[in-house]
């Protein structure tokens, strides 16, 4: 367990606050053992690869727990796919790949981890988590372990029923088969479209904001004048609208501050409040 653990060097951001405490668990009772212990009361957050969050620069009061190399398993058994939470993405879809499985490229454009694909439902060109999903082992805040299956997960955009109590412990994925040079092709055409539209090589929480129902919410940034807007060390990507871009050593709160900012300029366009995607934890400065 660490105190005061400086977060901004395990965010894609760069940025934000420490943690009042830290802790790295490697295995899945350990990690009953710790959740068991923490008072209810205090917070807790499990980070991922650190690609869509933002710590407020006041840092984190509570307990971050990041999953260790016991949730990093990947193995095949009675014909479904078991993934542990801290599995990056694109390493499942090259897992995939690997043994023919398809349906599973899209992972290969999605930055993070298992655990956080299916908390929030991740997905990209036009494919979704729950779409290939059979269920979760939960651990909830009393160290109980349960299985929900796809229904009782209530997969909706962006979003799942697990929610900050509740650690993913391992992901079930459902095999369909496919030919190895179909999927190989699929995950190429994937990492180039990334490769041309997005600014991948850079200080980004990924997207920023969901897609209003109808709406490319990169669209509506654009169109409402947001493209390389600025406020201290932050800046709206002239790529990709939605992304914003710690360029200049900018602050969590220069970050916020431009969403917030764009979130004002597309209401004031188009009567459309946008809806981080990004997840925005802990607190402001003292």
């Amino acid at each position: 367990m660490i105190k005061n653990f400086d977060l901004s060097k395990s965010t894609w951001f760069q940025t934000g606050g420490k943690a009042d405490l830290y802790c790295n668990v490697y295995d899945k009772e350990d990690l009953k053992i710790i959740i068991k212990n923490v008072p209810s009361n205090i917070p807790i957050f499990i980070l991922g690869a650190g690609s869509n969050i933002l710590v407020r620069d006041g840092g984190f009061k509570g307990l971050i727990i990041k999953l260790g190399k016991g949730f990093n398993n990947i193995y095949i058994k009675k014909g479904k796919l078991f993934v542990g939470p801290s599995v990056l993405d694109n390493t499942l879809s090259k897992f995939a790949l690997k043994n023919s499985i398809s349906n599973l490229e899209f992972f290969s454009g999605i930055p993070g981890t298992l655990g956080g694909a299916i908390k929030m439902n991740a997905g990209c060109f036009g494919f979704e988590t729950k779409d290939v999903v059979l269920g979760s082992y939960v651990l909830n805040r009393l160290g109980k372990e349960i299985f929900l299956d796809n229904s009782n997960l209530n997969f909706n955009y962006r979003s799942s029923v697990i929610d900050n109590n509740s650690i993913v412990t391992e992901i079930v994925i459902r095999i369909d088969k496919g030919n190895m040079e179909n999927i190989n092709s699929k995950i190429q055409n994937i990492i180039e479209k990334r490769n041309l539209t997005q600014p991948l090589k850079t200080k980004t929480g990924g997207s920023t904001f969901k897609n209003p129902i109808g709406f490319y919410a990169a669209k509506l940034i654009e169109e409402s004048g947001c493209k390389n807007m600025q406020v201290g060390g932050a800046i709206v990507s002239s790529k990709h609208s939605n992304f914003i871009i710690n360029q200049n050593n900018a602050s969590a709160e220069d970050i916020e501050n431009l969403g917030k900012k764009i979130i004002e300029k597309v209401y004031s366009k188009f009567n459309i409040i946008l809806d981080w995607e990004i997840k925005i934890i802990g607190s402001s400065r003292d």
